[in-house]
């Protein structure tokens, strides 16, 4: 029993702390509820005063909106009750002005009746004396006729046809006087004009060739570019396009294309690769690309460069990468882009001295040869096709023009195009500026030749000053004096059409009758 009392007082002790800690729970819920209903009442009563304050808020900003919408309504109607206001008044005016010319047509007609009938009197005293004066020249006329023995017509026509001869010949002789006049002034002028421009025009010559050579710093580096069984070789001319002649010449390699551009390109990589002196096929694809995208970047700063010296602005973007481009381009070895500045500047300073627009000039002339650097192989001509890029970005007309008509491909419409056209023919024509391999040239002569030697009655015909002369010789007793001139015209607009040539041919043809006796 004793060993039970603990145990049934601990219980005792037990339970009388569980109902004292639920007596003192319920009162600690209790006074948990009473605040949180305490505090949802305060919430509840500033979420009421914040809705009051709102709904105020919101009254006073729609009662704003309205007095503003309200206010721009009345501005409105004020403004058209006033522009209302206003053709009234106009109206008003017109009606005025419209009375004001109904009255002076009155007045008018009026005067005009006065003036008219005025007129019919003086007609009638006209018409009698314009009767009196016919039948005094018809006596007078009579007499005549009895003291010259011809009728009046017969004398009317020998007169008429007198003064018609004389005003003829006179008219001839005038005519001819005036154009050998204009011709020496026309020469005279226009060789004044061409050689200030040649003068004030200082132009580099730039001659491209078909070959670059690479310069080593020793002949050890050969075997790398060349690399195992020739791979690395083989690389570089499938990636740029250029065939790299490995020979006996000392520390150097030839890199051999048509195209400037890619040989510039195959250079820069080869430069990379040996400063690098990694030399393997997939490194030279890597540096390739990266070159050819820095050649690209160069393009667009070499055209950028060249309009600004130029002085030429507003030049589409593109125009400005293709005149870039064109120092990658060469024609009969003239360096496109020297020969294009050069052009511009011929262009510029040559309608100066014409009076015309010298900005529109040197523009044209810069872009004249933009056809040669197409992005696509085209059938166009270099003419046609620079025309039609020119127009796609935006080019002014008399430019487009200028640009087609260079070479008579199309009719020149505006005055700058035969100044370009002159241009570009000094700029090709300066000698040393342009070459021609040895077989082109001479096959040329040849063809120029030939081409007179088909017409009837040419006996001989040869090609001097390298090309720039054709002396056509022919039968006396098979050609006229009068033939000669028809067959020299008719020799050069066949060579115009027919054939292409740097510059100018003058055809001289000549006829010469010869008799020949012996004394014995």
């Amino acid at each position: 029993m004793e060993s039970l009392l603990p145990i049934i007082v601990g219980i005792i002790a037990l339970i009388a702390g569980i109902i004292l800690g639920k007596i003192l729970f319920a009162k600690n819920t209790k006074q948990i509820i009473e605040t949180a209903e305490q505090q949802a009442q305060a919430i509840l009563s500033e979420a009421g005063k914040q809705a009051e304050t709102l709904k105020k808020e919101k009254q006073l900003e729609a009662k704003e909106h309205f007095v503003q919408l309200k206010s721009e309504h009345d501005k409105q109607v004020f403004q058209r009750n006033q522009k209302i206001s206003e053709s009234e008044n106009r109206l008003k005016q017109k009606e005025q002005s419209v009375n004001q010319k109904d009255q002076q047509i009155e007045r008018s007609l009026k005067e005009n009746e006065t003036i008219r009938q005025t007129l019919t009197r003086q007609t009638e005293i006209v018409n009698i004396k314009r009767t009196e004066l016919e039948k005094h020249q018809e006596e007078h006329i009579k007499r005549l006729e009895g003291v010259a023995g011809l009728s009046a017509e017969q004398a009317k026509s020998q007169l008429i046809e007198t003064l018609k001869n004389e005003a003829n010949s006179q008219a001839l002789s005038i005519q001819q006087e005036i154009i050998d006049d204009a011709k020496v002034k026309a020469n005279k002028e226009a060789r004044k004009i061409i050689i200030q421009t040649i003068q004030r025009t200082a132009a580099e010559q730039a001659i491209e060739n078909a070959i670059t050579v690479f310069n080593l710093e020793s002949d050890e580096i050969k075997g790398s570019i060349i690399g195992r069984e020739g791979r690395n070789i083989r690389a570089i001319e499938a990636a740029t396009g250029v065939d790299l002649i490995v020979d006996d010449t000392p520390e150097a390699i030839i890199l051999s294309s048509f195209d400037p551009l890619r040989r510039e390109i195959a250079r820069l990589s080869l430069q990379r690769l040996v400063a690098d002196g990694r030399i393997h096929p997939a490194r030279i694809e890597e540096v390739v690309e990266k070159t050819r995208k820095q050649i690209e970047e160069q393009i667009v700063e070499i055209g950028e460069r060249t309009v600004i010296e130029l002085g030429i602005h507003g030049l589409h973007k593109e125009l400005v990468r293709i005149v870039g481009k064109m120092r990658f381009r060469s024609s009969y070895g003239q360096n496109l882009l020297m020969h294009s500045r050069e052009v511009a500047n011929l262009c510029g300073v040559m309608a100066a001295e014409l009076g015309l627009n010298a900005k529109l000039a040197k523009r044209a002339g810069l872009l004249h040869d933009i056809g040669k650097v197409p992005d696509e192989e085209t059938e166009l001509s270099h003419a046609l096709l620079g025309m039609k890029l020119a127009e796609k970005y935006g080019e002014n007309p008399a430019v487009c023009n200028a640009i087609g008509a260079h070479h008579d491909e199309v009719e020149m419409q505006y005055v700058i195009s035969p100044v370009v056209q002159a241009c570009d023919s000094m700029s090709g024509a300066r000698p040393g500026a342009r070459r021609e391999i040895m077989q082109q040239y001479l096959q040329r002569i040849k063809d120029l030749e030939n081409l007179a030697l088909t017409y009837t009655g040419v006996e001989k015909a040869y090609a001097i000053q390298a090309g720039r002369e054709l002396r056509v010789i022919v039968e006396a007793e098979k050609v006229t004096d009068g033939e000669s001139d028809k067959l020299s015209f008719e020799i050069a607009q066949k060579i115009q059409t027919e054939m292409t040539y740097p510059g100018q041919i003058k055809v001289t043809v000549i006829r010469e009758k010869r008799a020949v006796n012996v004394a014995r």
